[in-house]
């Protein structure tokens, strides 16, 4: 089996808003796959279609190899955009009974739940109620009670909600280790960074409509050059240079996006006596930058 998702032409709509249009995709087997867009493009809605939460006005869509995405429910673990526990029931409690809700037999179910807990660092609060924990625990735990059955494909809507910068770094990780064992994650998220450090492909939603998606190489070889400036001096001198399409500055350090055929030597004459530049690079764009220049945003920002 080649694919874990196939889209083919898959539409959505709620009474007049049509919420996801004729997207088509596929996500093949072991790979990061991220859905990337602004709040709402359509990407939460999409993977309630392939979850069998929602059901699609047409098209079709192939879960593992199976037409009836319901039918492989038990083999995908699913971590929601919208999220909540049993503020009552014990951390360990409420991992275990994902786990038996998957068909796991309670003993295994329970030795998992704690086990994953201490893995992740939340020994400690493993029976204490999920009330009493913090945000980020709160988040973690969830996570935990998506993978405890070892689900095939992996479906993380903004798993990164809450978490501080420490344990975005532990999710990092995990995802990262779920694509060692050969299974599939498919994450959304609006923030591109996260995006370009973890995913193999992308698939860049807006207003419901595809904008681009495939291998992250392909899309970013396929996008604008980027010059990484670090300086002293006044940033206004980037506004209204030439064949200059973009500007993004942040005050000591700015990205300036190039248009087709553009010279850099050209630019570094024109900005040498100007500021003082401590680092002059060229790269591929952003996903930030891609992301913006797809869905239209301004000429400078």
């Amino acid at each position: 089996m080649e694919h874990a998702l196939t889209l083919d032409r898959v539409t959505k709509s709620f009474g007049d808003f049509r919420a996801v249009d004729a997207i088509s995709l596929v996500v093949p087997r072991g790979t990061i796959y991220g859905f990337l867009g602004p709040n709402g493009a359509g990407k939460t809605t999409t993977i309630r279609m392939f979850m069998s939460i929602l059901y699609p006005d047409s098209g079709t869509i192939t879960v593992l190899g199976d037409p009836n995405p319901e039918a492989v429910k038990d083999r995908l673990g699913y971590l929601p955009e919208e999220k909540g526990l049993y503020k009552k029931m014990k951390a360990a409690e409420l991992v275990s009974y994902f786990g038996r809700l998957k068909g796991m037999a309670a003993g295994p179910a329970n030795a998992r739940a704690r086990e994953l807990l201490h893995r992740f660092e939340l020994g400690d609060w493993a029976d204490k109620k999920c009330e009493t924990l913090s945000k980020g625990m709160s988040q973690k735990v969830q996570i935990l009670a998506t993978l405890i059955h070892d689900p095939e494909l992996v479906i993380l809507d903004e798993p990164f909600s809450g978490l501080d910068p420490v344990n975005v770094e532990v999710v990092i990780e995990l995802i990262l280790e779920l694509k060692r064992q050969g299974r599939t994650v498919i994450f959304s998220t609006h923030v591109m960074e996260q995006a370009e450090k973890l995913c193999d492909a992308i698939l860049l939603i807006d207003k419901g409509k595809k904008i681009l998606d495939g291998p992250l190489a392909d899309v970013k070889a396929g996008g604008p050059r980027t010059v990484i400036i670090d300086y002293d001096g006044d940033g206004g001198v980037f506004r209204g240079l030439p064949r200059v399409a973009r500007v993004n500055d942040s005050g000591k350090h700015a990205e300036l996006t190039l248009e087709d055929g553009a010279s850099t030597q050209d630019l570094l004459r024109q900005l040498v006596d100007r500021i003082a530049i401590r680092r002059f690079d060229t790269r591929e764009p952003s996903l930030h930058e891609i992301f913006v220049r797809a869905v239209g945003g301004k000429t400078h920002a």
